[in-house]
């Protein structure tokens, strides 16, 4: 079974940095293209960067320039980094799958963004 396990996030500045990290097992990991996702309070979830298993990247344009998603498939771990946050920015962070069929979501890992 898919198992998908967020870390990294926290309390951080406007302007600061976070690194997340995202831990999969029980899949041939390589193979699929994987993003980063978030879902604000009250609002849905969304994909916001995601990367393909020739490690194509793209980003949704509001963190466009700021964020950097990357990957390690010896490790089966997908990364953000997140730079110049914004209050905006804070929301639940998730990884999966970019695909109509996901794999069971992760407990995500809050990100909260204020001075």
């Amino acid at each position: 079974q898919v198992r998908l396990v967020e870390a990294g996030g926290g309390l951080v500045q406007p302007g600061g940095s976070l690194r997340l990290s995202c831990a999969a097992s029980g899949t041939i990991f390589s193979i699929y293209t994987m993003g980063w996702y978030r879902q604000a309070p009250g609002k849905q979830r969304e994909l916001i960067a995601s990367i393909t298993s020739g490690r194509i990247a793209n980003y949704t344009d509001s963190v466009k320039g700021r964020f950097t998603i990357s990957r390690d498939n010896a490790k089966r771990t997908v990364y953000l980094q997140m730079n110049s946050l914004k209050p905006g920015d804070t929301a639940v962070y998730y990884c999966n799958r970019v695909s109509p069929v996901t794999f069971p979501w992760g407990q995500g890992t809050q990100v909260t963004v204020s001075s």
